[in-house]
Formats: structure tokens, C-alpha cells, sequence
């Protein structure tokens, strides 16, 4: 048998199966695309997670947008962030072009132009749906994440947490947690939480305050408010084919902590909102984390540990999580070997931490009979990719290099009156277009405060009474003397007293009189 029939024998013992797929393309040896060597991932396999990684300009996205359109039509809904706002032509069909014409004629798969359900989001409100998350939905650690706050005000916050739950006290948006800082650190709760949760110094307090306030002035303090975001709201169909939920984060990419957190957020939320699942047929949801290295950045050891306690068990829940990176190390290895789908586009070893990434990234994969693994890595084309998937019984498949399938929608952004009117007929838009401002621990600590100052000058007033009346006599006594009469008389006085003193009267006299003129 041939080297090129022992490799398709190989190709379709591995990705073959008579379960439901998503076809990724076919696989490449010695640079020929083999059209009968389908490479497929199987879809009750996708609650597994992967990885899609590769350099700049490699095709990660056109991979991702091909796999969230195949789960679309597998009737599973999709959410992506769409870091440069280029995925929103996943809604309308794609066009043919002679690349694409050859692309699908090697693959054996005609292309047919196909648009899917798509709904738009945005954390600012200008590109989407308002999506928005309470101070308390996103916890402390979270929150510690977006402030960059070191362990000590982490702590602090912490405590902030802890009195608003143990008092009862709703932290919905930024007013609300400056009003509980602001009581705790130097307000009447100072001495109140001393005892019990430990004093909060002045310039811890106004560190945390400080980021809160350039959270504000950035325009994106929106995000913390009701109407908090319905996570039902991601797992819906039209028609049968999954919704496609789209983040636009282009207007607040240069805010990479605020957005990968609430990512973040909204996976622990799903976490704790879905019942148990189990193995399923086809996951509940698909939740792909593009540009994911910026998620883990100078991240404190408790948002790594809570990123790694969900991933591991978010799976029993049906929902499957993609990361989307340029190197494989940008995942912290916790996590990455929970990862058993892996779709990776070429590498490129330009300097010693590129080769020394390439060496890596070679040993997180199979031992391969048809390719050298570091050779094949920096070889691939565009709209390439080396794969190793789970097949349908969870064991590792056959590494592929794979000549990948085009998307069938528009591989771009939508015009911006295509946009517009898109987010415009969304009920979803208009379900969270307006914020609510219910009564919360802003009002509430309010309330209080006005309460206590009001006691206490009743207090005191009380207090003023009660020592009796001298005070008040002699009050009558100096309004009296401040009387124009009492004026008047004391004047009059006076002057008999100075012409006592001088000899001289101090009668008025008429022109003439007292000095004879």
C-alpha cells in the first residue's frame, strides 16, 4: 500500500464516524490536498473545548466564523467577540469568487452562499445591545481583575462584598460601590465594621476609588447596571439554526481587561444558571473567547483558578469553550489540558522566543507517521491549519495538516446602514435598550446616613433643653440689650456719665447757647 493510502486509511479512520460533524476540510500530504481525506470534528465532541491559534494574518478568524456557521445549521447557538467588528456579514450570504470556486472545487464541497440568525451586542450600547452585568453578578474577584487592583485592595473589596451581602445591601452599578466604600472607610460604617471585618485605610479606599472613576470617564461604566443581561437570552434558534451572539468590542478594545472579564463573567453565570447536562448529542452552547491571551494577562492566582474551576466543569452544563490565541502558551497549562480539540494555523519562528514557542507547541501534539510537526507548522498556507480533534468515542484523532473550508456568509463587516437597521428590528435590542435604576445600597446607605444625621441633632437639641433654662434667660437678656431702645437708653447714659466726669453739660442747647455764638 501506498504512503498516500496508508494516510487516507488513516485520515478516515480517525475523523470518520456516522454521528453528526462539522467538516473542517480535507487533509495535506507532501503539499497535496487529498479531497477524500475529510477532516471532521465530531459535534457532541465540542463541549470538549479547543483551542484555534495561529499568527497574525493565518486565517484564525475565517476558522472560527466556518465553525460557528456549521453549528448554526446544526441548530446549536454561538457566541463570539468580535474584536475588529469584521463578523457581522455572518448574517448575510456570502459571495462567490474564483478563490473560492477552486477552494470548494479541491474540497469537493460545492459552495452555496448562506446567511444565519445573528444577534448584535455591545458593552458601550452603540454597536448593539446593551449588555450589562450588577456590581454583585460579577463578584469581587472579577471586579479586582478589571480595577488591576493589587492583593491588598483586593481584600478590601472583598469586605465591600461582604457587608453589602451580609446587610442586605443590592450593589447594582458604580454609584453603589463608591456609596458602600465611602460609608465603610470613613463614613458611619468606619467604626461600625471595625471588629468584625477590619478597617479600611484612607488610601486603600482611595486607590479603588480612583479606578472607579477612570472606569467611569472611559464611558463604559454601562456595563454595571440593570437591566442585567438575561443569559437565556444566548441560547435561542430561528427557524432551527442556532443564534449566532455577537459581542462588538471595537469601541472598547483598547480595554482588553474590561472585556475578556466579562467574557468571563457571563461563562461563570452560565455555570451556575444551567442544570447538569451530561453527554449530549450537540452542546447546549458553543462560546468562543477570541483574542484570549489578553484574558490571562497579569491575572492574580483567583481569576486563574476560578477561569480553570469553570472550564473543567462548565462542560457537564452542554457548553463547550473555544480559545482563540496566537501561541498556545498564552494559555496557562491548567487550563490548555483541558483542551481537546486543536485547530492550529502557522507558526512563525523569526526570532529565539518564536522557535522556542514553535518547540512547545510541537510537543502538545501526537507523534505523527506522515509529517514532522515542526517543519509542517511553519510551512502552512493561509487558510491552513494542523489539526487533532476528538473523535466520537474521546479518543485524540490522526494530526492533519487541512486545506480548510471557505465561510458561505460574508467574510467582513456589514455596511453600516445594514448595522444599523439590524440592531434597530432586534427585540433583544430593545428588551435591554433603556437601564433601570431600582432602589439599591446607594439609596438605601442614604437613607441612613440622612436618618442618623437627623438622630443625632435631636440628640443634641434634647441634650441643650435639658441643662435648664440659664441659658435661655440670658439669651432674653442679650436680645433685649441688642434692642434699638436699650440702644438709646445706654447711649444716653453714657454721655451723663462723661459729663459727670468733665464738668460739662450734656444737654442739646440751641445755636448760640453754650459758648455765646
Amino acid at each position: 500500500m501506498s504512503k498516500r493510502d496508508l494516510f487516507i486509511a488513516a485520515i478516515q479512520k480517525s475523523y470518520q464516524t456516522d454521528k453528526p460533524t462539522i467538516h473542517l476540510g480535507s487533509a495535506i500530504l507532501d503539499g497535496d490536498i487529498i479531497t477524500e481525506a475529510k477532516v471532521n470534528l465530531p459535534l457532541r465532541m465540542m463541549n470538549r473545548h479547543g483551542l484555534v491559534a495561529g499568527a497574525t494574518g493565518s486565517g484564525k478568524t475565517r476558522t472560527l466564523q466556518v465553525l460557528a456557521e456549521q453549528l448554526s445549521a446544526a441548530g446549536v447557538p454561538v457566541f463570539m467577540s468580535d474584536i475588529k467588528g469584521d463578523l457581522s456579514g455572518i448574517a448575510q450570504p456570502g459571495t462567490s469568487n474564483a478563490a473560492i470556486e477552486e477552494r470548494s472545487k479541491i474540497l469537493g464541497t460545492p459552495f452555496e452562499a448562506k446567511g444565519y440568525p445573528v444577534e448584535l451586542y455591545s458593552l458601550s450600547g452603540n454597536k448593539g445591545a446593551q449588555m450589562r452585568a450588577t456590581i454583585l453578578e460579577f463578584g469581587p474577584i472579577l471586579l479586582s481583575k478589571i480595577f488591576e487592583l493589587n492583593d491588598t485592595q483586593s481584600g478590601v473589596l472583598a469586605i465591600l462584598f461582604k457587608y453589602a451581602d451580609d446587610k442586605k445591601l443590592p450593589m447594582i452599578d458604580l454609584n453603589d460601590l463608591k456609596k458602600v466604600l465611602s460609608y465603610l472607610s470613613e463614613g458611619p460604617g468606619a467604626a461600625e465594621i471595625k471588629s468584625d471585618y477590619g478597617s479600611i485605610s484612607s488610601s486603600t479606599a482611595g486607590t479603588i476609588l480612583r479606578k472607579i472613576v477612570a472606569l467611569e470617564q472611559q464611558g463604559v461604566g454601562t456595563i454595571f447596571g440593570e437591566k442585567s443581561f438575561d443569559i437565556s437570552d444566548l441560547i435561542n434558534k430561528v427557524d432551527g439554526q442556532g443564534v449566532i451572539s455577537l459581542l462588538n468590542i471595537s469601541d472598547v478594545q483598547d480595554k482588553p481587561a474590561l472585556f475578556s472579564t466579562f467574557m468571563l463573567s457571563l461563562l461563570a453565570e452560565l455555570y451556575q444558571t444551567l442544570p447538569e447536562a451530561g453527554d449530549l448529542d450537540k452542546p447546549k452552547l458553543v462560546f468562543f473567547l477570541d483574542e484570549a491571551h489578553l484574558l490571562f494577562k497579569d491575572a492574580p492566582k483567583a481569576f486563574l483558578d476560578q477561569i480553570e474551576q469553570v472550564v473543567r466543569l462548565i462542560r457537564s452544563k452542554g457548553v463547550g469553550i473555544f480559545f482563540c490565541t496566537q501561541l498556545a502558551q498564552d494559555i496557562p497549562v491548567s487550563v490548555l489540558s483541558q483542551l481537546g480539540n486543536r485547530v492550529q494555523h502557522v507558526l512563525r519562528a523569526f526570532t529565539p522566543q518564536d522557535a522556542d514557542a514553535l518547540k512547545q507547541t510541537v510537543k502538545t501534539y501526537p507523534r505523527s507517521e506522515f509529517y514532522s510537526i515542526d517543519q509542517i507548522l511553519t510551512t502552512l498556507g493561509i487558510g491552513q491549519a494542523l489539526i487533532t480533534v476528538l473523535n466520537d468515542k474521546g479518543i485524540p484523532t490522526e494530526v492533519a495538516a487541512t486545506h480548510l473550508l471557505p465561510p458561505t456568509s460574508v467574510m467582513g463587516p456589514m455596511t453600516q446602514s445594514d448595522y444599523e437597521n439590524h440592531v434597530r428590528q432586534s427585540d433583544v435590542y430593545l428588551k435591554y435598550k433603556d437601564p433601570i435604576d431600582p432602589e439599591s445600597a446607594y439609596e438605601i446607605l442614604t437613607k441612613r446616613i440622612e436618618e442618623q444625621t437627623k438622630q443625632e441633632a435631636q440628640v443634641k437639641e434634647e441634650a441643650t433643653i435639658a441643662k435648664g433654662g440659664g441659658k435661655q434667660e440670658k439669651g432674653m437678656f442679650e436680645e433685649a440689650l441688642a434692642s434699638p431702645l436699650a440702644k438709646q437708653i445706654g447711649r444716653e447714659v453714657v454721655r451723663g456719665v462723661f459729663g459727670m466726669l468733665f464738668g460739662k453739660s450734656t444737654t442739646r442747647t440751641k445755636k448760640g447757647g453754650l459758648f455765646g455764638f
